[in-house]
């Protein structure tokens, strides 16, 4: 120690770094050991290290129970309380039999720092060692190793998000993101789904097919991607069985609001801005904007219809003075919604399957819709939308499936009549989901069973009497197609003979001439 504080007070600060230089070289030249640094603070802005993150996941997994001093810390975006090595710990590990030692360690700097709000600037970071025989061994499959399993316990341990677009126009304020998300909780699954079984296994493999088909989609050399299209009536389960897929592979779900996207540019850096492992949906593709291809004849018919529109122009803007402020905001809002996005059908194919579409991996794409013949073909073909999910009304087995979650029921004698039912009468699993519920504490099986039977009965009511409806109304018309027919050619018939007289006296009259 006295040496040391007079080589530090005396030796001139100039000839200290080729000593210390000098001085590593000679350690190293008898110490067998090799050691490999990992800070927490890259670059020059000072970005934390995905390395060092998931290095820090990895001796959190695998070397908590042999360290002696561990540090609890609750991290954003974790589900549970997380353990870490303490400051200047070190534990060690074994990999193929090579004895590998971890160490954690920190650097404070002496300068202080001037703010308002003064904080320790604290570097850490992780130190590796190991004997320098072993070098191969380390840097080319033990680190690897390390990384990966580092970065799939963050993933297994992560809350997953539920994100939503947010308009441009608040991109570029302070802390502000294209994305805003909320803790992603839905608790929807595959065996709670209402749909035939051996539909939803197919559903299920091919998912799990595609979460571990990596080296599969590399070596085709296709973007690790999928589309899915649902398409049915409204309430037939489209959005729960996207929750169920999130909930399946362990995703997060982007919901892609396509109305509050200007452009095509706006879109792209949307996508750039999501990241593997999710699932993103647009839902009601249909309704969210016009991508049909239409655009030029309705601007046509915009363009011709202008100038009848000059002419009403006036009066109605004497009506906007009488307008009170409210109502005056409301019609602005509507002009603005009219003009809508700028995003065309080409920026969004290009979303779906382009060169931007390679960004990231490990992506799914879903679209929605109620009316499948109104989308384009180019946006639903395969290779875009891969795999087409018709979600159909309720069949008995979807029902037997509601009966158990709902009721706990596994058979009752109402269940023959409901079968025949079913297979009369369409109704949606969201309809006969809200029949099985209970609303009471009195309202048991029975009550819930006997509701269902006298909707679809109903319903079977109503059809039956549409159907007769339509059926004496085509009567009708054949029967006034008749008469109107008689009476065509009664009038014929009288008109020919009219004419018949007016040619006859025409002839009396040349005669005399």
């Amino acid at each position: 120690m006295f040496i040391y504080a007079m080589f530090q007070q005396y030796f001139p600060y100039e000839l200290r770094g080729h000593a210390h230089k000098y001085t590593q070289k000679l350690v190293t030249y008898f110490y067998p050991y090799i050691q490999i640094t990992f800070h927490e603070l890259t670059g020059e802005k000072l970005k934390r290290s995905d390395a060092y993150f998931a290095i820090q996941n990895y001796l959190a997994d695998h070397t908590t129970a042999t360290a002696k001093r561990l540090k609890a810390d609750v991290v954003k975006g974790s589900k549970s309380l997380v353990l870490t090595m303490d400051d200047h710990e070190q534990v060690m590990e074994e990999f193929q039999g090579i004895k590998i030692w971890w160490s954690s360690n920190k650097n404070t700097p002496k300068r202080p720092s001037f703010s308002f709000y003064p904080k320790t600037e604290e570097r850490r970071y992780y130190t590796l060692t190991f004997h320098k025989r072993y070098r191969d061994v380390i840097t080319k499959s033990y680190i690897d190793k390390v990384l990966k399993e580092g970065k799939a316990i963050a993933v297994r341990n992560r809350e997953r998000k539920l994100y939503t677009n947010n308009p441009s126009d608040s991109w570029y304020e302070y802390q502000s993101t294209k994305w805003s998300h909320v803790q992603f909780e839905h608790p929807a699954n595959f065996e709670t789904l209402a749909m035939a079984e051996n539909e939803k296994e197919a559903i299920k493999n091919d998912l799990i097919k595609f979460s571990k088909g990596k080296e599969y989609y590399t070596k085709i050399g296709k973007p690790w991607k999928r589309g899915y299209l649902l398409y049915g009536p409204p309430g037939t389960g489209k959005s729960t069985m996207i929750a169920a897929m999130a909930n399946l592979l362990d995703y997060d779900i982007y919901d892609l609001e396509l109305t509050t996207v200007k452009d095509n540019s706006e879109l792209r850096k949307l996508l750039i801005e999501t990241t593997s492992k999710s699932i993103i949906i647009i839902e009601d593709i249909d309704c969210s904007i016009d991508l049909t291809g239409q655009r030029r004849k309705e601007k046509k018919k915009y363009e011709s219809s202008s100038s009848s529109s000059d002419e009403e122009s006036s009066s109605s803007e004497e009506d906007d003075k009488k307008k009170d402020p409210v109502e005056k905001k409301k019609d602005e809002e509507e002009k603005k919604s009219k003009k809508g996005s700028k995003v065309t059908l080409s920026g969004l194919l290009n979303f779906i399957d382009g060169i931007w579409s390679a960004c990231g991996g490990e992506r799914i794409i879903v679209f929605t819709t109620n009316f499948v013949d109104k989308l384009d073909p180019a946006l639903i073909r395969r290779g875009r939308m891969d795999r087409h999910i018709e979600m159909s009304y309720c069949c008995f087995e979807a029902f037997k499936l509601l009966a158990r979650n709902y009721l706990d029921l596994e058979g009752h004698e109402l269940f023959d009549r409901i079968e025949v039912l079913l297979g009369e009468k369409e109704i949606t699993p969201a309809d006969v989901a809200e029949c099985l519920m209970p609303k009471s504490e009195r309202e048991g099986v029975e009550s819930c069973l006997r509701e269902l039977v006298k909707v679809l009965e109903k319903l079977k009511k109503k059809k039956q009497g549409k159907k007769k409806a339509e059926e004496e109304d085509e009567v009708n018309g054949e029967e006034n197609g008749d008469g109107a027919s008689g009476e065509s050619s009664s009038e014929s018939g009288e008109s020919s003979s009219e004419d018949d007289e007016v040619a006859g006296k025409g002839r009396k009259r040349n005669g005399k001439r």
